[in-house]
């Protein structure tokens, strides 16, 4: 199915009857880091594993302006630390870009390093309502123990955190799902949100999700054409993913995608024809009321 252009996707939650569609992965950062990280794409390096060319190269106002043309009402402005010392001027940045951005929610990053437990807890004190992390980037163990006050923090404030911790595009020793599932034995009420749906160990993942009742999974490039190349979804692990109706979200990885926006909708829609169990109803859950309960209005 040959993906629409980004003008179709309002004619498409229209046809829901959705008010829009809610994206709670979608990266937003300062200009100078935006512009490495895009470079880092440019070079398919050793995370990256293949060509990924970035389909949104623009600047901040033509993104936030194209969220809001295509009708995504919230979204996210998710960042992630690479090494010791980013993550306060991170959340600083996404914060104050929520203030400025209503529509755009206050978000946050964190990383295990001395302080971390403040920096948290400042950050939750200034509203913070998501945040995320990304394990394979950050080269770190979610089990670290300087880590373990934050993970109680967080599930008692009950605010998710979306972990990028599965092992696409490349594995690494700190992918997976053990790592997880270890904060998990220890805070059982953590509201976590894996991304991509932990590809490509969705098996693993779902049984987390089955396991306990505030473990999520986002559908950050899952199902597309690009992401179904290098790990397809088994067909078979499909009768699990229709048991969670509650527990999958609508994410995008805007704008650090190869493909248009309105490909990841389709490709959502592609999957209701191949199961039908996971109906329009399914799809109503996922881009909106998934998202509305976990990060609000």
């Amino acid at each position: 199915m040959k993906p629409l252009a980004d003008s179709g996707v309002t004619a498409w939650w229209q046809r829901l009857g959705l008010p829009g569609v809610i994206d709670i992965h979608t990266h937003f950062l300062p200009e100078r880091m935006l512009r490495r990280v895009w470079a880092h794409f440019d070079e398919a390096g050793p995370l990256i594993g293949r060509s990924w060319p970035i389909e949104y190269r623009w600047n901040q106002e033509r993104r936030l302006a194209h969220l809001r043309q295509m009708g995504v009402r919230r979204f996210t402005a998710l960042s992630y630390a690479h090494r010791p010392g980013m993550a306060a001027d991170l959340t600083d940045f996404a914060l104050d870009l929520s203030a400025a951005e209503p529509d755009c929610v206050p978000s946050a990053t964190f990383f295990p390093e001395d302080g971390v437990l403040d920096h948290v807890r400042s950050a939750l004190e200034r509203g913070a309502r998501v945040f995320k992390i990304h394990t394979q980037v950050g080269g770190f163990d979610l089990r670290e123990p300087v880590l373990d006050e934050v993970w109680g923090l967080l599930a008692d404030a009950a605010v998710p955190v979306v972990v990028h911790v599965g092992s696409a595009p490349v594995q690494t020793g700190f992918t997976g799902p053990d790592a997880l599932e270890g904060v998990l034995r220890r805070h059982p009420n953590l509201t976590v949100v894996v991304a991509h749906l932990g590809g490509p160990e969705y098996a693993d993942f779902l049984t987390l999700a089955e396991r306990y009742p505030h473990v999520h999974l986002d559908t950050t490039m899952v199902f597309t054409d690009f992401f179904e190349d290098v790990a397809p979804f088994p067909t078979d692990l499909l009768p699990r993913l229709v048991a969670l109706p509650d527990r999958v979200v609508l994410g995008s990885d805007f704008p650090n995608i190869p493909y248009p926006y309105v490909h990841q909708l389709e490709a959502l829609e592609r999957l209701c024809e191949r199961e039908p169990r996971l109906d329009d109803d399914w799809l109503r859950a996922v881009c909106w009321f998934n998202g509305l309960r976990l990060i609000g209005d």
